[in-house]
Protein backbone atom coordinates (compact mmCIF):
# COMPACT_ATOMS: atom_id res chain seq x y z
CA UNK A 1 0.00 0.00 0.00
CA UNK A 2 1.17 3.60 -1.11
CA UNK A 3 0.41 6.69 1.00
CA UNK A 4 0.28 7.07 4.92
CA UNK A 5 -2.94 8.83 6.73
CA UNK A 6 -2.97 12.10 6.24
CA UNK A 7 -5.61 13.08 9.26
CA UNK A 8 -8.01 11.19 12.05
CA UNK A 9 -11.61 11.16 11.78
CA UNK A 10 -11.96 11.95 15.93
CA UNK A 11 -15.67 12.09 15.88
CA UNK A 12 -19.01 12.48 13.70
CA UNK A 13 -22.59 13.36 14.39
CA UNK A 14 -25.77 13.20 12.38
CA UNK A 15 -28.79 15.22 12.68
CA UNK A 16 -32.51 14.84 10.74
CA UNK A 17 -35.82 16.54 11.34
CA UNK A 18 -38.54 14.89 13.55
CA UNK A 19 -41.53 15.38 10.78
CA UNK A 20 -41.62 12.22 8.77
CA UNK A 21 -42.89 11.82 5.58
CA UNK A 22 -44.07 8.26 4.19
CA UNK A 23 -44.69 7.92 0.33
CA UNK A 24 -48.61 7.07 1.08
CA UNK A 25 -48.46 10.84 2.63
CA UNK A 26 -46.65 12.03 -0.48
CA UNK A 27 -49.44 10.28 -2.74
CA UNK A 28 -51.62 12.38 -1.53
CA UNK A 29 -49.89 15.42 -2.32
CA UNK A 30 -48.73 14.57 -6.10
CA UNK A 31 -49.05 12.15 -8.84
CA UNK A 32 -47.61 9.09 -7.20
CA UNK A 33 -47.55 5.71 -5.29
CA UNK A 34 -46.33 4.00 -2.59
CA UNK A 35 -45.51 1.08 -5.06
CA UNK A 36 -44.02 3.45 -7.96
CA UNK A 37 -41.44 5.10 -5.49
CA UNK A 38 -40.35 1.94 -3.56
CA UNK A 39 -39.87 0.05 -6.80
CA UNK A 40 -38.39 2.43 -8.84
CA UNK A 41 -35.88 3.73 -5.66
CA UNK A 42 -36.29 1.83 -2.60
CA UNK A 43 -37.13 4.82 -1.02
CA UNK A 44 -40.10 4.51 1.77
CA UNK A 45 -40.00 7.47 3.71
CA UNK A 46 -38.11 10.45 4.24
CA UNK A 47 -37.28 13.60 6.91
CA UNK A 48 -38.83 17.39 6.39
CA UNK A 49 -37.67 20.03 8.38
CA UNK A 50 -39.84 22.28 9.87
CA UNK A 51 -40.45 25.91 8.24
CA UNK A 52 -38.45 27.50 10.51
CA UNK A 53 -36.00 25.54 10.95
CA UNK A 54 -32.95 25.96 7.91
CA UNK A 55 -30.46 24.61 6.91
CA UNK A 56 -27.30 25.97 9.53
CA UNK A 57 -29.98 24.65 12.49
CA UNK A 58 -29.83 20.99 11.09
CA UNK A 59 -26.27 21.57 10.61
CA UNK A 60 -25.64 23.04 14.49
CA UNK A 61 -27.13 19.68 15.80
CA UNK A 62 -25.11 17.41 13.99
CA UNK A 63 -21.85 19.34 14.85
CA UNK A 64 -22.54 19.45 18.43
CA UNK A 65 -22.83 15.55 18.08
CA UNK A 66 -19.81 14.96 16.35
CA UNK A 67 -17.78 17.27 18.70
CA UNK A 68 -19.33 15.68 21.54
CA UNK A 69 -18.25 12.17 20.10
CA UNK A 70 -14.78 13.51 19.52
CA UNK A 71 -14.66 14.83 23.07
CA UNK A 72 -13.61 18.16 21.54
CA UNK A 73 -14.67 21.61 22.58
CA UNK A 74 -16.59 24.55 19.50
CA UNK A 75 -13.31 26.27 20.84
CA UNK A 76 -10.61 23.82 19.76
CA UNK A 77 -12.01 23.94 15.88
CA UNK A 78 -10.02 26.51 13.68
CA UNK A 79 -11.31 25.37 10.28
CA UNK A 80 -15.10 24.78 9.29
CA UNK A 81 -16.07 23.54 5.78
CA UNK A 82 -19.83 23.09 4.97
CA UNK A 83 -20.84 21.35 1.99
CA UNK A 84 -24.39 22.52 0.68
CA UNK A 85 -26.17 23.42 -2.18
CA UNK A 86 -29.19 24.70 0.13
CA UNK A 87 -27.66 27.54 2.30
CA UNK A 88 -29.30 29.71 4.56
CA UNK A 89 -28.92 32.55 2.14
CA UNK A 90 -26.41 33.16 -0.84
CA UNK A 91 -24.15 35.04 1.06
CA UNK A 92 -23.00 35.32 4.13
CA UNK A 93 -22.19 31.56 4.36
CA UNK A 94 -23.75 29.23 6.39
CA UNK A 95 -20.29 27.91 7.60
CA UNK A 96 -20.34 31.51 9.29
CA UNK A 97 -23.21 31.25 10.87
CA UNK A 98 -22.79 28.10 12.24
CA UNK A 99 -19.30 29.02 13.74
CA UNK A 100 -21.24 31.37 15.56
CA UNK A 101 -23.87 29.30 16.50
CA UNK A 102 -21.38 27.01 17.70
CA UNK A 103 -19.45 29.38 19.87
CA UNK A 104 -16.17 29.00 17.27
CA UNK A 105 -13.22 31.31 17.90
CA UNK A 106 -13.19 33.65 14.35
CA UNK A 107 -11.51 31.12 12.26
CA UNK A 108 -11.40 29.94 8.93
CA UNK A 109 -15.29 29.28 7.45
CA UNK A 110 -16.55 28.61 4.08
CA UNK A 111 -19.01 26.68 2.31
CA UNK A 112 -18.23 24.35 -0.60
CA UNK A 113 -20.78 23.42 -3.65
CA UNK A 114 -20.29 20.49 -4.99
CA UNK A 115 -23.71 18.63 -4.30
CA UNK A 116 -24.20 14.92 -3.57
CA UNK A 117 -20.44 14.77 -3.63
CA UNK A 118 -19.81 18.11 -1.59
CA UNK A 119 -19.17 16.17 1.87
CA UNK A 120 -16.68 14.01 0.39
CA UNK A 121 -15.02 17.21 -1.18
CA UNK A 122 -15.17 18.80 2.10
CA UNK A 123 -13.19 16.23 3.82
CA UNK A 124 -10.94 16.56 0.74
CA UNK A 125 -9.78 20.26 1.16
CA UNK A 126 -9.93 19.96 5.20
CA UNK A 127 -7.54 16.84 5.14
CA UNK A 128 -5.34 19.24 3.34
CA UNK A 129 -5.76 22.33 4.95
CA UNK A 130 -4.66 20.23 8.24
CA UNK A 131 -1.71 18.58 6.35
CA UNK A 132 -0.78 22.36 5.40
CA UNK A 133 0.70 22.36 9.04
CA UNK A 134 -1.50 25.69 9.48
CA UNK A 135 -4.51 24.17 10.87
CA UNK A 136 -5.24 21.65 13.67
CA UNK A 137 -9.30 20.71 14.08
CA UNK A 138 -11.56 21.00 11.46
CA UNK A 139 -15.23 20.74 11.85
CA UNK A 140 -16.48 18.95 8.26
CA UNK A 141 -20.34 19.70 7.54
CA UNK A 142 -22.63 18.17 4.80
CA UNK A 143 -25.88 19.87 5.39
CA UNK A 144 -28.68 20.21 3.05
CA UNK A 145 -32.73 21.60 3.36
CA UNK A 146 -33.91 20.02 -0.12
CA UNK A 147 -37.43 21.01 0.70
CA UNK A 148 -37.03 24.21 -0.15
CA UNK A 149 -36.09 23.50 -3.61
CA UNK A 150 -38.42 21.01 -4.57
CA UNK A 151 -41.04 21.38 -7.34
CA UNK A 152 -44.13 19.89 -6.12
CA UNK A 153 -45.43 19.71 -9.77
CA UNK A 154 -42.66 17.72 -10.28
CA UNK A 155 -43.48 13.72 -9.16
CA UNK A 156 -40.20 12.06 -10.78
CA UNK A 157 -38.30 14.39 -8.35
CA UNK A 158 -40.01 15.64 -5.22
CA UNK A 159 -40.49 11.81 -4.09
CA UNK A 160 -36.58 11.39 -4.09
CA UNK A 161 -35.14 14.22 -1.94
CA UNK A 162 -35.09 14.78 2.13
CA UNK A 163 -33.42 16.94 4.68
CA UNK A 164 -30.62 16.06 7.13
CA UNK A 165 -27.31 16.87 8.16
CA UNK A 166 -23.76 15.27 8.98
CA UNK A 167 -20.63 16.18 10.41
CA UNK A 168 -17.16 15.11 11.21
CA UNK A 169 -14.15 16.09 13.29
CA UNK A 170 -10.90 15.72 11.50
CA UNK A 171 -7.59 16.36 13.55
CA UNK A 172 -3.62 15.96 12.44
CA UNK A 173 -3.48 13.27 15.43
CA UNK A 174 -5.32 10.89 18.20
CA UNK A 175 -7.47 8.26 18.27
CA UNK A 176 -9.97 7.82 15.40
CA UNK A 177 -10.56 6.42 11.77
CA UNK A 178 -7.24 7.03 9.59
CA UNK A 179 -7.88 9.00 6.16
CA UNK A 180 -6.19 7.42 3.74
CA UNK A 181 -7.00 9.20 0.27
CA UNK A 182 -8.99 11.03 -1.90
CA UNK A 183 -10.55 10.67 -5.40
CA UNK A 184 -12.42 14.29 -6.48
CA UNK A 185 -13.32 15.45 -10.61
CA UNK A 186 -16.00 16.31 -12.22
CA UNK A 187 -17.34 17.32 -15.82
CA UNK A 188 -19.52 20.27 -16.21
CA UNK A 189 -20.16 20.08 -20.17
CA UNK A 190 -24.24 19.55 -19.23
CA UNK A 191 -24.78 20.93 -15.94
CA UNK A 192 -28.57 20.56 -17.40
CA UNK A 193 -28.79 17.04 -16.36
CA UNK A 194 -29.14 18.63 -12.40
CA UNK A 195 -29.38 21.76 -11.52
CA UNK A 196 -31.04 25.20 -10.53
CA UNK A 197 -31.68 27.29 -13.11
CA UNK A 198 -32.76 30.09 -11.57
CA UNK A 199 -31.56 32.49 -9.03
CA UNK A 200 -27.96 33.21 -9.55
CA UNK A 201 -25.91 35.61 -12.42
CA UNK A 202 -27.37 33.56 -15.53
CA UNK A 203 -30.96 34.06 -14.41
CA UNK A 204 -31.64 36.22 -11.76
CA UNK A 205 -34.43 36.26 -9.51
CA UNK A 206 -37.46 37.82 -11.05
CA UNK A 207 -41.55 37.55 -11.77
CA UNK A 208 -40.17 35.46 -14.77
CA UNK A 209 -38.08 32.94 -12.95
CA UNK A 210 -40.77 32.98 -10.49
CA UNK A 211 -43.59 31.72 -13.15
CA UNK A 212 -41.25 29.42 -14.80
CA UNK A 213 -40.59 27.74 -11.64
CA UNK A 214 -36.20 28.05 -11.95
CA UNK A 215 -35.76 28.19 -8.87
CA UNK A 216 -36.82 24.81 -8.37
CA UNK A 217 -34.68 21.70 -9.09
CA UNK A 218 -34.40 20.20 -11.87
CA UNK A 219 -32.98 16.43 -13.18
CA UNK A 220 -33.15 14.25 -16.16
CA UNK A 221 -33.26 11.39 -14.05
CA UNK A 222 -32.13 8.54 -17.04
CA UNK A 223 -29.22 10.51 -18.03
CA UNK A 224 -28.04 11.06 -14.09
CA UNK A 225 -28.68 7.26 -13.47
CA UNK A 226 -25.89 6.21 -16.06
CA UNK A 227 -23.74 8.42 -15.60
CA UNK A 228 -23.40 8.23 -11.73
CA UNK A 229 -22.78 4.13 -12.18
CA UNK A 230 -20.04 5.00 -14.37
CA UNK A 231 -18.29 7.57 -12.62
CA UNK A 232 -18.47 6.45 -9.35
CA UNK A 233 -17.21 3.13 -10.87
CA UNK A 234 -14.32 4.89 -11.93
CA UNK A 235 -13.59 7.08 -8.98
CA UNK A 236 -13.38 4.30 -6.52
CA UNK A 237 -10.99 1.80 -8.94
CA UNK A 238 -8.75 4.69 -9.77
CA UNK A 239 -8.30 5.46 -5.73
CA UNK A 240 -7.84 1.86 -4.94
CA UNK A 241 -5.06 1.54 -7.50
CA UNK A 242 -3.51 4.74 -6.19
CA UNK A 243 -3.11 3.30 -2.93
CA UNK A 244 -2.51 -0.38 -3.70
CA UNK A 245 -5.98 -1.90 -2.74
CA UNK A 246 -7.81 -4.54 -4.79
CA UNK A 247 -11.50 -3.78 -4.45
CA UNK A 248 -11.21 -7.36 -2.24
CA UNK A 249 -10.07 -5.66 0.59
CA UNK A 250 -12.92 -3.52 1.06
CA UNK A 251 -15.24 -4.21 3.92
CA UNK A 252 -17.36 -1.31 3.77
CA UNK A 253 -18.90 0.77 1.05
CA UNK A 254 -20.85 3.43 1.98
CA UNK A 255 -22.33 5.28 -1.24
CA UNK A 256 -24.11 8.21 -1.63
CA UNK A 257 -27.63 7.40 -1.32
CA UNK A 258 -29.59 8.29 -4.08
CA UNK A 259 -31.43 5.50 -5.85
CA UNK A 260 -31.21 1.57 -4.68
CA UNK A 261 -30.75 0.70 -8.34
CA UNK A 262 -27.85 2.93 -8.52
CA UNK A 263 -26.25 0.97 -5.64
CA UNK A 264 -26.98 -2.06 -6.80
CA UNK A 265 -25.46 -1.63 -10.20
CA UNK A 266 -22.43 -0.42 -8.73
CA UNK A 267 -21.92 -3.26 -6.92
CA UNK A 268 -22.01 -5.57 -10.10
CA UNK A 269 -19.79 -3.27 -11.92
CA UNK A 270 -17.39 -3.42 -9.30
CA UNK A 271 -18.53 -6.91 -8.10
CA UNK A 272 -18.18 -5.82 -4.84
CA UNK A 273 -21.08 -7.68 -2.77
CA UNK A 274 -24.32 -6.19 -2.06
CA UNK A 275 -24.13 -6.54 1.93
CA UNK A 276 -20.56 -4.96 2.07
CA UNK A 277 -23.15 -1.40 1.26
CA UNK A 278 -24.44 0.26 3.99
CA UNK A 279 -27.67 1.92 2.75
CA UNK A 280 -30.14 4.07 4.81
CA UNK A 281 -31.49 5.44 1.62
CA UNK A 282 -35.31 3.93 2.84
CA UNK A 283 -35.37 6.11 5.78
CA UNK A 284 -34.06 9.25 4.58
CA UNK A 285 -33.89 9.63 0.96
CA UNK A 286 -31.36 11.82 -0.81
CA UNK A 287 -30.20 14.45 1.26
CA UNK A 288 -27.23 15.25 -1.26
CA UNK A 289 -24.43 16.45 1.06
CA UNK A 290 -26.01 15.53 4.08
CA UNK A 291 -26.47 12.09 2.85
CA UNK A 292 -22.83 9.91 3.14
CA UNK A 293 -21.97 11.48 6.56
CA UNK A 294 -25.76 10.69 7.56
CA UNK A 295 -25.03 6.67 6.59
CA UNK A 296 -21.27 6.62 7.62
CA UNK A 297 -23.03 7.80 11.19
CA UNK A 298 -25.53 5.21 11.69
CA UNK A 299 -23.17 2.75 10.16
CA UNK A 300 -20.45 3.70 12.98
CA UNK A 301 -23.22 4.14 15.80
CA UNK A 302 -24.29 0.15 14.99
CA UNK A 303 -21.22 -1.33 15.44
CA UNK A 304 -20.93 -2.45 11.67
CA UNK A 305 -17.03 -1.56 11.57
CA UNK A 306 -14.37 -3.17 13.24
CA UNK A 307 -11.15 -2.10 13.84
CA UNK A 308 -9.02 -2.18 10.98
CA UNK A 309 -11.77 -2.42 8.29
CA UNK A 310 -11.06 -0.81 5.27
CA UNK A 311 -13.81 1.76 3.87
CA UNK A 312 -14.84 3.00 0.83
CA UNK A 313 -17.05 6.29 0.17
CA UNK A 314 -18.15 7.52 -2.89
CA UNK A 315 -20.65 9.57 -4.84
CA UNK A 316 -21.61 11.23 -7.15
CA UNK A 317 -23.51 14.60 -7.50
CA UNK A 318 -24.88 18.09 -9.90
CA UNK A 319 -21.87 19.75 -12.02
CA UNK A 320 -21.24 16.44 -12.75
CA UNK A 321 -19.30 15.61 -9.67
CA UNK A 322 -17.94 12.69 -8.04
CA UNK A 323 -15.50 11.93 -5.40
CA UNK A 324 -14.05 8.69 -3.68
CA UNK A 325 -12.76 8.44 -0.38
CA UNK A 326 -10.56 5.48 1.65
CA UNK A 327 -10.81 5.47 5.12
CA UNK A 328 -9.41 2.69 8.27
CA UNK A 329 -11.55 2.83 11.08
Amino acid sequence: MSGSPRSILRGIGSYVPERKVDNQELSEKVDTSDEWIRTRTGIKERRFAAKNENTSDLALEASRRALDDAGVSPEKIDLVVVATITPDMAFPSTACLLQHKLGIPKVACFDLEAACSGFLYALDVADGMLSSGRYECALVVGAEKLSSIMDWEDRTTCVLFGDGAGAAVLTKEGEGAEMIGFQCGADGSNPSLLHQPAGGSMQPASQETVDSRGHFLKMNGREIFKSAVRVMERAAIELLEKHGFDKNEVDHVIPHQANARIVESLSQRLEIPLDRFYCNLHKFGNTSAASIPLALDEAYKSETFKKGDLGLLVAFGAGLTWSATLVRF
